[in-house]
């Protein structure tokens, strides 16, 4: 992670802006349209499946001690990509309602414009929001607005990396809990769950729920804003447009949060207390094409250790350590659209993690449903 030269620092960092490519295909559907709009979800999807496939694994880890000032290369791509991204979404609205593309194309356009700002745009902000500097943190709300899930920084931040495991945490999927149930499940409970936690939050400091200082009014204000800039470029349309994009975003984001924590929970110790995160309550993936597309969010159990930690820093775990998924997040996340093959997949593995850390726990089904105590302090 530290090598001799600023040329080495590079190549070394390349690998992770091969997100910079989703660039020139997005415009490339725009200006010929038919099958060139269908470039996107091939790239982030099938591509890097096949590259999983072809370049395997990487369980080397760097050193974490490493500083910033070996990281700049590393650190741009995601300091970059808001205005790159605010470009080409809004730069896209005002040319294809314009343009003589039909209806199928310019959604299909759009569906890969979403793949672009979920599972690359929110990934960056992920990154962005967990560092000390105020300018990242800016980005990553930046990001956040341009597809409408602001309240994920409050919701992730205040409760997902707090009770992750536990009955507190919407987007910990349950076992045998098929995704498009937990979707809904999290559109619905996640922003009032969010909420809920900085009027905690704020009321710890002596301050109202409509104080200035709670992070709802700028996420407000941002998303309005990008509502209104879609609305002037491209009327009705154009609008249409920038909330399909976001929605698909949206789902790119809850079918990673699902499968990170599925069926993974935290044993109960009574009285609302449950043991504390370790490694095993995420699931893992080394898979070297797509944690070059995701940034290393694959290594998501080292995540939960060391939230802070840049994304060139995170530590792979052994299989005896954390649970290990069978491939990457792309194709996991195409298992996961179809409920009874994931649970053929998932489910043995799910229970064999209970076999091997929790042997003494006889009945699941509180923890399968949800049904535990809330942790102490968040009822």
């Amino acid at each position: 992670m530290k090598p001799a030269s600023e040329v080495a620092r590079l190549r070394h960092a390349l690998p992770f802006w091969l997100s910079i490519l989703t660039v020139p295909l997005a415009i490339a559907g725009a200006a010929w349209g038919g099958l060139w709009t269908l470039a996107l979800p091939i790239f982030a999807w099938a591509l890097f499946d096949v590259l999983d496939l072809l370049l395997g694994l990487n369980t080397e880890n760097a050193d974490p001690q490493t500083g910033d000032e070996h990281l700049f290369w590393y650190r741009l791509v995601t300091l970059v990509w808001f205005p790159i991204q605010f470009a080409l979404t809004f730069g896209l609205i005002w040319y294809v309602t314009r343009s003589d593309l039909g209806t199928a194309e310019r959604m299909t356009l759009f569906f890969g414009m979403g793949i672009i700002s979920g599972a690359i745009g929110i990934v960056y902000a992920h990154e962005l929001l967990h560092q000390k500097n105020r300018a990242e943190r800016w980005l990553g709300d930046l990001l956040l607005a341009t597809v409408l899930y602001s309240h994920f920084r409050s919701e992730h931040l205040r409760v997902h990396h707090l009770w992750v495991g536990t009955p507190r945490d919407p987007v910990s999927a349950r076992y045998n809990e098929g995704f498009h149930r937990y979707f809904w499940r999290v559109l619905r409970d996640c922003p009032r769950s969010a909420w809920q936690a900085e009027v905690a939050f704020l009321a710890r400091g002596g301050h109202g729920a409509l104080s200035r200082r709670n992070p709802f009014w700028r996420y407000a204000a941002l998303q309005m804003a990008m509502l209104a800039l879609a609305l002037a470029l491209g009327g009705w349309q154009g609008l249409l447009l920038f909330l399909w994009q976001a929605f698909v975003a949206i789902w790119q984001l809850e079918l990673t949060n699902y499968i990170e924590h599925y069926g993974l929970t935290r044993r109960h110790l009574g009285e609302g207390r449950y043991e504390p995160v370790g490694p095993r309550h995420s699931w893992n993936a080394a898979h070297k094409a797509s944690n070059w597309l995701l940034i290393n969010l694959q290594r998501h159990s080292d995540h939960h250790y060391k939230p802070d930690r840049r994304f060139p820093l995170l530590q792979t775990h052994a299989e005896d350590a954390a649970p290990q998924l069978p491939f990457g997040y792309p194709l996991m996340a195409a298992v996961a659209m179809i409920p009874p093959v994931w649970r053929r997949v998932m489910n043995p593995k799910v229970r064999e993690w209970r076999r091997k850390h929790y042997p003494d726990i006889a009945d699941w089904k509180p923890y399968n449903r949800g049904q535990n105590p809330l942790p102490r302090g968040t009822g």
